[in-house]
């Protein structure tokens, strides 16, 4: 797969005849997937390459100013699964204040005929140019029939729409089958092992404090059961996201994440590491001793291992 970055206006030309799967794509969910795939079939039986459109940042950040987007998938991330869908080409647009202009006739113009694109693949619910005028009802209009295209109905699961926005409650409740599900496979976090406070190793708990990627979206506060890739070697592990409220009376910054493998001493400061969130354990709490503590670590660690032994 070729991946193209793009700023407007480009200069681009000499693409061959496209198949183009237009959506900003977060998370390449089952819904994302029936998408970018129509268009990869529609591209062999055109006889066409495929490609996929997507956009960074998230328009809501230029549009309603919002300083923080998080993402189910940062761009890395995002273009890995769109290669291993089988893909040709990746454009990704800079979506800046001059870009979020262009009324859809530019739009269609400059980045759909202008790239050589014969077909287009979108989602029901997807529309382009300034303020979203442009839907795919009216890409025939503003193609001046050049381009002919296909919906991609709403996907669903048990009557309601996979979605990304429905994937991020689901995290944030702490309903990880349901993301998972949604997603077609585990939800997957990557960062970088800090120095943390070392309380874990004095009572027989050493963790592994992992900085997130910045952006990255983050489960609520709480106990969960996770995969950790360390060394190209995926770890059975117990996640804490949160406070640590036995130790601080205060919810202050940002939430820390900590992770305990068992039996696992390696010094990985450092090192980048991926988190796969596979079910929540408990909420956060705060306890009246080390003692309580400790114990609730080890039923944690227990229903870890329960849960993994039920996944044999």
């Amino acid at each position: 797969m070729e991946t193209i970055q793009i700023t407007h206006p480009h200069q681009l030309e000499n693409l061959p005849r496209l198949c183009l799967a237009l959506g900003f794509f977060d998370g390449v969910h089952k819904g994302h997937q029936e998408v970018i795939l129509t268009a990869k079939n529609e591209a062999k039986k055109r006889q066409l390459r495929s490609g996929v459109m997507t956009f960074f940042p998230h328009p809501k950040e230029v549009l309603r100013k919002e300083k923080k987007v998080y993402y189910l998938t940062l761009m890395k991330k995002k273009e890995a699964l769109i290669r291993q869908l089988g893909i040709d080409y990746l454009f990704i647009v800079t979506f800046n204040e001059t870009f979020a202009e262009l009324n859809p006739q530019q739009f269609v113009d400059q980045y759909l005929i202008a790239l050589n694109v014969k077909h287009v693949v979108a989602g029901f619910d997807y529309t382009y140019g300034r303020l979203g005028k442009g839907t795919m009802e009216t890409l025939l209009f503003h193609s001046r029939n050049e381009l002919t295209y296909t919906t991609v109905g709403q996907v669903s699961a048990n009557g309601e729409k996979i979605s990304s926005t429905n994937i991020r409650h689901f995290l944030q409740c702490g309903d990880l089958k349901r993301a998972n599900d949604y997603l077609g496979r585990p939800y997957e976090t990557s960062g970088t092992v800090i120095h943390g406070e070392k309380r874990g190793r004095t009572i027989g708990f050493p963790t592994a404090n992992v900085l997130l990627e910045e952006r990255s979206f983050t489960p609520n506060s709480g106990v969960y059961i996770v995969r950790l890739l360390v060394n190209n070697e995926w770890k059975e592990a117990v996640c804490n996201v949160g406070y640590k409220p036995t130790f601080h009376k205060l919810r202050e910054g940002e939430p820390t994440i900590e992770v305990h493998v068992t039996n696992f001493n390696d010094d990985i400061y450092g090192e980048t590491v991926t988190i796969q969130w596979l079910s929540k354990l408990r909420d956060e709490k705060k306890f009246n001793s080390i003692g309580e503590l400790k114990a609730q670590l080890e039923n944690d660690v227990n229903n870890m291992n329960e849960f993994f032994q039920r996944l044999c």
